[in-house]
């Protein structure tokens, strides 16, 4: 017989609970058993999870990050909280840092025993760029808030549905020619549902893993060339790549409505990998699972033909 989860029939609020993340998120905490509670600024995005809980298992609240009133209200109660929001855009201060900060000082007043936020490999409040600097602050504005937290950093996040491989994978089935921004940079993707399972592993045991800071890098270190590349054979495509010239994406990233923001080109540049000495995911009990895993299966739907295409050999 299984033994319970120490989460089970405990509240736990996903604050930013209904993007990519938070959704896998969800599931890992409803499958052990958790009372989950989505607060976010448009909670209707994640009523796709109902079917996967039980009667009076998942709930939803509409949540402002900004305002601390709404955030204790939506805590009020949780055992634990997991802060999920974040932005490539504007209102990055005040959605990774203060809103963090102001979210885990509700947590806090209100009895919840634990706290996890989710930052990024590279978070440093000294950092020019406004992500990995306010990933930063909002480190340090949790720790202020909730001693006991718990920070997870991951590299670039993937899955089927969402993140940087669909994305990749559209450009790929239409264009025969792609530039790369910032080919040779190094990331260490990690499978979402690998970093969900470290994100309630560390809610598990919060006497375990509260106060400390991990990193979340899958096993491969990988150029953005060599993703392009894989992602082009996965799909039986012949494609051409060539590396976007420095200046150039530089200049592309200033435009607007573009693909990539100046922001987002300064951190591909710095690239994503496990820093040596940092606890990784491994500490948290999840065994990271590479890239090259999934691509042959989920780019099936991008073949020229789908599933009737002709057999490849592996």
């Amino acid at each position: 017989m299984t033994k319970p989860s120490p989460l089970a029939d405990k509240l736990v609020v996903l604050i930013g609970g209904s993007g990519f993340i938070g959704s896998h998120v969800a599931q890992e905490l409803l499958e052990r058993g958790a009372r989950v509670r989505i607060a976010a600024r448009e909670p209707e995005k994640a009523f796709r999870l109902k079917p996967l809980a039980n009667l009076g298992q998942l709930q939803f609240a509409r949540c402002n990050v900004r305002d601390r009133h709404s955030l204790a209200a939506c805590v009020t109660g949780a055992d634990a909280v997991i802060y999920l929001v974040g932005t490539f855009g504007a209102d990055q201060r005040a959605l990774q840092a203060t809103g963090a900060g102001a979210a885990a000082q509700a947590a806090y007043d209100t009895g919840a025993q634990g706290f996890v936020y989710l930052s990024a490999i590279g978070a440093d409040a000294a950092k020019e760029t406004g992500y990995y600097r306010t990933k930063g602050e909002g480190e340090a504005l949790v720790r202020q808030a909730f001693p006991r937290a718990t920070i997870l950093r991951p590299s670039a996040v993937f899955g089927e549905e969402d993140g940087f491989v669909p994305m990749f994978a559209d450009l790929v089935s239409k264009l025969p020619v792609l530039p790369v921004f910032g080919a040779q940079s190094q990331l260490q993707p990690v499978w979402v549902d690998d970093l969900a399972t470290g994100i309630v592993n560390a809610l598990e045991d919060p006497g375990a893993h509260g106060g400390k800071t991990y990193e979340a890098a899958g096993p491969e270190a990988l150029s953005m060339m060599q993703i392009n590349t894989m992602i082009g054979e996965a799909q039986g495509r012949k494609r051409s790549f060539f590396a976007m010239p420095d200046a150039l994406a530089k200049l592309v990233a200033a435009m607007p409505m573009t693909p990539i923001n100046g922001d987002q080109y300064a951190m591909l540049e710095e690239g994503s990998t496990a820093t040596p000495g940092m606890p990784q995911i491994d500490a948290l009990g999840v065994t990271p699972r590479p890239l090259s895993l999934f691509l042959d299966k989920w780019m099936v739907r991008y073949r020229k033909h789908g599933r009737f295409s002709d057999k490849r050999t592996a």
